[in-house]
């Protein structure tokens, strides 16, 4: 089967984005990952910064990689996609201008949508890692991905974090950035679906959520009917292949079973214990 060009996986994409359903993401990290997904029928991928940062340096989700390693993944998968691949572009590594380079690069590696959040990445001294930019800054980084896309069939995405905002603050930020153009709005921290009837409300752009399964969310339909098209549940594809990886060599070596789950594994071969100790050494991060 012929891989379908970059602008028609945007078009189909944006197919998604306008219809009536809601539609479960695939966890794609690499790109085996990426055309097992599309051949399972799923109809859409996303490559995740956790996952990336974890794929490509064993590094927690501190906001570590760079925009270069994050392409550089995001180009090996879009090289080959037959389904279409959103790439969590975090908060665009650093400012508008930023937020543009980060537009160019992600067009050209073959994603076909992408999310900007305003959260206040890297974390500052001090403060907590949801903080997030004020909504004046998170409009100028929404006008300036919006300005650098080259393809119009590029989706750009607004992401912001709702479970840290009062409803109306929240409301007031995602108007501000439907405003601005975006062709989407992905919210994270939705508690349930009264929560997300009222953040709904205001909006004609169609809704992501990032869920991590939560079970106040799981009514497929109800979604779909408060406007709600792209679901992320977490990426479970990708910490099973830890596991799976896992059991493999231990097996070869003899090695006994151990009770060690996905979570664990991650946790134990990644780097994450070294980062929270010069995260309090050096950040003054309160745990």
């Amino acid at each position: 089967m012929t891989t379908p060009s970059q602008h028609d996986l945007r078009n189909e994409f944006r197919r998604l984005l306008a219809s009536d359903a809601c539609y479960y993401t695939a966890s794609v990290f690499d790109p085996m990952s990426a055309r097992i997904a599309a051949d399972l029928d799923f109809e859409v991928g996303i490559l995740g910064g956790s996952v990336a940062s974890l794929q490509v340096l064993a590094a927690p989700d501190f906001a570590l990689i760079t925009l270069s390693e994050f392409v550089e993944q995001a180009t090996r998968i879009g090289r080959v996609a037959r389904l279409p691949v959103i790439a969590d572009a975090d908060h665009g590594y650093g400012n508008a201008l930023n937020v543009m380079r980060t537009i160019t690069e992600l067009e050209r590696a073959g994603i076909a949508a992408l999310t900007i959040e305003d959260t206040l990445l890297p974390a500052q001294y001090g403060h907590k890692s949801t903080d997030l930019i004020s909504v004046e800054e998170g409009v100028g980084k929404m006008r300036a991905a919006l300005e650098a896309r080259i393809d119009p069939a590029l989706s750009i995405i607004a992401r912001t974090h709702a479970g840290q905002l009062d409803d109306d603050a929240a409301v007031a930020r995602i108007r501000a950035y439907q405003a601005a153009g975006v062709d989407a709005i992905c919210l994270v921290g939705v508690r349930d679906f009264e929560h997300l009837e009222k953040l709904a409300a205001p909006l004609t752009v169609p809704l992501m959520l990032v869920t991590y399964d939560n079970p106040a969310l799981r009514d497929r339909a109800r979604l779909a009917k408060l406007g709600v098209r792209i679901v992320v549940n977490g990426h479970a594809a990708y910490f099973a292949a830890i596991k799976a990886t896992y059991d493999c060599l231990r097996e070869q070596r003899d090695i006994a079973t151990n009770d060690l789950d996905a979570s664990q594994l991650s946790t134990r071969y990644s780097t994450v214990d070294e980062y929270r100790i010069w995260a309090r050494e050096y950040m003054d991060v309160k745990e």
